[in-house]
């Protein structure tokens, strides 16, 4: 990514060039990006091909001004923090599933940052409605943030950071819990974007994947709360967790608030399958 890539980028998410790359930096665009780029996975039911390539990132997500799932988004927000002088590293990740089964190897992909001021953060702005600042990758405290109760521990610690009898390598992985629930498993090693290929191509064409078998585009609203656009229900939480859902009747209800409260412009409403990514 070049100077006059990441200033495009920076006008994307509303925000300035900053002097250094701090924390405090880090914390400003992880939010702004949070609030102005959706969590969306549309381009699967719209026949749209996902590449995980630098350019065809910031082509869909500055130039298009659409968002994307966690290799989208967390893969281009990676460059530009990498532009900006932040030493970025990738991480893969297994989602904690039903019955807290890990999901598949590389489903997911998070960002492991170091900051000028000696910062070592987990920064994630693509697993949805997760943490709204980075968290302290290091800390096995509890990191009280506005989208909940976060720790981040050692693979197979308890919600309260207790190890049970696990392996040195099990040991060296991390587990990101959210309000006492475990969210995702980390693995400390660094990756490239080129490795989580497989992960978005089973994401976007496996009917095992929740993404073939739903809709979704969400954002955090500059209070703090969310609004999320699942097919044709359209839901405004606020920041003290109540929640109001509308159900769209039209085509051109539907478009209109991707729209207007998105900043996506389609042509078409995606539906579930339309894209025929699902086997």
């Amino acid at each position: 990514m070049n100077s006059a890539q990441a200033d495009a980028y920076l006008r994307r998410l509303g925000a300035e060039r900053p002097a250094s790359p701090t924390a405090d930096a880090l914390r400003e665009l992880h939010l702004r990006h949070l609030k102005s780029v959706p969590f969306e996975n549309l381009s699967i039911h719209l026949g749209e091909e996902i590449v995980l390539e630098e350019k065809r990132l910031l082509d869909k997500v500055v130039g298009a001004r659409r968002g994307g799932f966690c290799y989208e988004l967390n893969g281009s927000f990676g460059a530009l923090l990498t532009t900006l002088g932040f030493e970025v590293t990738l991480l893969a990740g297994r989602v904690y599933g039903d019955e807290g089964r890990l999901g598949i190897p590389y489903d997911h992909l998070a960002l492991r940052v170091r900051t000028a001021d000696g910062g070592d953060w987990l920064a994630d702005i693509g697993f949805g409605a997760h943490s709204h600042h980075p968290l302290a990758i290091g800390a096995r405290g509890e990191q009280v943030d506005p989208g909940g109760t976060f720790r981040v521990v050692e693979a197979g610690a308890d919600a309260a950071g207790v190890r049970g009898g696990h392996t040195v390598a099990e040991a060296a992985d991390l587990d990101v819990v959210r309000d006492g629930k475990p969210q995702y498993r980390l693995e400390v090693r660094p990756r490239v974007l080129g490795d989580f290929v497989a992960g978005a191509w089973w994401h976007s064409t496996s009917s095992a994947s929740h993404f073939t078998r739903s809709l979704v585009c969400s954002l955090v609203t500059e209070e703090g709360g969310r609004i999320t656009l699942s097919g044709r229900s359209f839901t405004v939480t606020g920041v003290d967790g109540t929640r109001e859902v509308r159900e769209l009747a039209s085509d051109e209800e539907v478009l209109a608030v991707y729209r207007e409260r998105f900043g996506i412009v389609l042509d078409r409403v995606p539906v579930v399958g339309g894209g025929d990514g699902g086997s």
